[in-house]
């Protein structure tokens, strides 16, 4: 009975997945507008950290099982499909025009953690505290960045604003609403994420899939629902911004944030994580900057060859 419950609410959660990125889309925007703050940096941080709760309830609970490779799997799994299954399916939707902007600070910054990750996890094996400070560090740098483009947007943001409100279907919600919708949205994002994740792992588990596999592929799926539900909705509704930045600013968290924090709590170690897996994660950050540059503007050619490595990567992890 409890086997078939948790299959069942993995399909609930789907839906859940959907209205509550719905939600938080549409309490962020307001937010970003209300107080004139560019809709780039509300996607690269709120939005970015709100659909990142999932791998860090997930890794952090694999941290205290002491399941190294669930907790990595989860991180490193979530990036390469972010990027490769969630860009490569939202610019086959339509294509995405890319903010120069991102190419100050976030994709260097994205480039700087894939790598640190990457080498941390090649030579030692797991990630320690000291490595942890390294993340840390670097998170409070790329959110003091945020911050600072938000204010020096104020301005620009002002004389958008006039634009943006003449959008066809918006209505005007007070600001406690606003923060109202994208509580719940989170919540309802954290929620679906939570029970597909139970019904993928348990399913999984029914077939014999290692844990490092579970992580890499089926935990690493589930927790990026979020992103991929939010992005979606996002290019499907024009708001490419929201899109394109949830991705790179989920990334980087999912990278300094929970791995800064969860070392601290306990260091582990992930021998399940193979080198294999370090160089997805890595060419696929690669291969994104050019399509990036390309015309600032994610093809649909480019993403579907995004896809298709994203395919062939989860088809080498089940085979």
């Amino acid at each position: 009975m409890k086997t078939f419950l948790e299959l069942a609410g993995g399909i609930a959660g789907i839906a859940l997945l959907y209205y509550g990125a719905d939600y938080l889309i549409k309490g962020c925007v307001g937010i970003a507008r209300k107080l004139h703050i560019p809709e780039l940096v509300i996607g690269l941080t709120l939005v970015a950290f709100g659909t990142s709760a999932p791998e860090f309830v997930v890794s952090l609970n694999a941290v205290f099982a002491g399941k190294g490779d669930i907790a990595v799997g989860n991180i490193v799994g979530s990036n390469i499909c972010n990027i490769a299954l969630i860009l490569g399916i939202c610019s086959l939707v339509k294509p995405l025009a890319v903010n120069r902007k991102l190419f100050k600070m976030d994709i260097p910054i994205l480039a700087v953690s894939t790598l640190l990750l990457a080498g941390f996890l090649y030579f030692s094996g797991g990630v320690n505290r000291w490595q942890s400070f390294i993340f840390l560090l670097l998170m409070a740098g790329f959110v003091a960045w945020q911050c600072r483009a938000a204010l020096k947007n104020r301005e620009e943001a002002e004389a958008l604003k006039a634009e943006l409100e003449e959008s066809a279907g918006n209505r005007e919600y007070s600001i406690a609403v606003l923060i109202l919708m994208a509580a719940g949205g989170i919540i309802g994002l954290i929620g679906g994420a939570q029970l597909f994740v139970n019904g993928a792992v348990c399913a999984a588990r029914l077939l014999g899939v290692s844990e490092a596999v579970i992580g890499l592929s089926i935990v690493a799926f589930g927790t990026s629902l979020p992103e991929l539900a939010t992005s979606l909705v996002a290019s499907c509704k024009g708001e490419g911004d929201i899109a394109i930045g949830n991705v790179v600013g989920s990334n980087i968290f999912n990278i300094l944030f929970i791995l800064g924090i969860a070392p601290l709590v306990r260091p582990f170690e992930a021998p399940g994580i193979s080198p294999l897996d370090l160089a997805v994660m890595t060419a696929a950050v690669v291969l994104l900057i050019p399509f990036m540059r390309t015309k600032y503007q994610i093809s649909r050619i480019e993403g579907a060859v995004l896809l298709a490595g994203y395919i062939g990567y989860i088809a080498v992890l089940a085979f």
